[in-house]
């Protein structure tokens, strides 16, 4: 039986046997940042935004990182370890904001916007706390593109500068109790934890988070008997396994949690918000029941705090006392430790940078990464964060609507 070519043609269309024209994928353009590290000017920030393990990757990979002398001096980084790893080193910091991307811990302040160029990247805590509407009308007069690091997610939809910073805090809330139980610091001259024959240290912890957790870690590992409440039962849950052990957990119930304080040698505040201020759960008459000499941290102090007695403190004067209760109220607890602190944001930071370069600029990581792009709250002179204009009255564009006009 002999075939025709018409049928054959046919067959051939029908199956997709036709030559195709060849689809080659159009190489993505390289981009090389020029990154400039400003030396910290916020009250007892001690922390650099990079560290100079993470600039010699950066450099390597064809970016040019321009550092403020001394940035990294309260980190105990010296400027021939940045200009080692491939830095410049910058004077002045009007020649470190010449550069396209700057990268900061603390939010750029009065003086540190003046000194923005126009389209610039900035990439920063943003600390909504303290902001003000002028602060955001400066940034999109400018047309900034600005980026909160505390809002950029990771692939699991958590929060990598938040964690961090949380396991920071949580581990080292349990070492100040320790130093303020202690004589020296004014204390009852108890040791934190126990040893045979004496009763371990109790300790209650208000949250079940990434700090409350870590506290709870570092406390049973010197031996404490610990409590610890939340408001949710699934983060008590997952705070009971992730330490493997059986601990006493409870919800924000105001009586067990007024009995537990009234015997607490240590209490810490890790109960946050997403947004706003913390929740207030202990109020000044739990404060008042709680034992002469008996300890308060509040990591929370930094969205208000969790008791109704904690007022802001800071690392040169970071106590008070009130009701006999000594109160422990620095919202910056990771500057405390900030070599440790510094090495966290760098972990984070880097591999960003590397990823904007990539892409071949920010737009076009933007379009991609979901993640750094939910940190984004101003880009190209428009305000892309819905709380924040609704928070202070300005017009906003989220910004999926924004990348899809583009």
């Amino acid at each position: 039986m002999q075939i025709s070519k018409e049928l054959l043609s046919n067959l051939a269309k029908s199956s997709g046997l036709l030559p195709q024209e060849e689809m080659l994928e159009v190489a993505r353009k390289r981009g090389a940042l020029f990154i400039g590290i400003p030396k910290e000017t916020s009250y007892q920030e001690n922390r650099v935004a990079l560290v100079p393990e993470a600039v010699i990757v950066l450099v390597s990979n064809g970016h040019r990182v321009l550092v403020e002398t001394g940035a990294g001096l309260n980190s105990s980084f010296q400027d021939k370890d940045y200009s080692e790893a491939g830095a410049e080193i910058a004077y002045s910091a009007e020649a470190v904001f010449k550069a396209d991307l700057i990268l900061k811990v603390a939010p750029v302040n009065e003086d540190e916007i003046v000194l923005l160029q126009r389209k610039q990247t900035i990439i920063s805590a943003l600390n909504l706390s303290v902001q003000n509407t002028a602060y955001f009308r400066a940034l999109l007069d400018k047309k900034i593109n600005a980026i909160a690091y505390e809002n950029i997610m990771d692939d699991d939809g958590c929060f990598p500068v938040i964690r961090a910073i949380g396991e920071i805090a949580g581990n080292t809330s349990i070492l100040i109790a320790a130093e303020q139980m202690s004589t020296g610091n004014g204390g009852v001259g108890a040791m934190f934890g126990g040893i045979s024959g004496v009763a371990p240290t109790q300790v209650v912890i208000i949250g079940a988070g990434t700090v409350g957790e870590n506290a709870a870690r570092a406390a049973l590992g010197l031996g404490a008997s610990i409590k610890v409440f939340d408001n949710s039962i699934s983060r008590l849950r997952r705070l009971q396994n992730n330490l493997g052990q059986k601990i006493f957990t409870s919800v924000l119930n105001p009586t067990e949690l007024a009995n537990a304080l009234s015997t607490a040698d240590v209490a810490i505040g890790a109960l946050r918000n997403k947004v706003g201020c913390a929740p207030c759960v202990v109020t000044e008459g739990m404060v008042e029941n709680m034992k002469n000499g008996s300890v308060i941290i509040d990591v929370a102090i930094d969205q208000g705090g969790c008791f109704e007695t904690s007022q802001v403190t800071n690392h040169q004067k970071p106590t008070f006392r009130k009701y006999g209760v000594i109160h422990y109220c620095v919202p910056n607890i990771a500057s405390r430790v900030p070599k440790t602190a510094s090495h966290a944001l760098s972990n984070v930071f880097m591999p960003i940078l590397n990823y904007i370069g990539e892409e071949g600029g920010l737009e076009n990581m933007l379009r991609v990464d979901a993640g750094v792009r939910n940190g984004l709250y101003t880009y190209n002179g428009v305000l892309t964060n819905k709380y924040i204009g609704q928070m202070f009255g300005l017009p906003y564009t989220e910004i999926d609507l924004l990348m899809a006009a583009f």
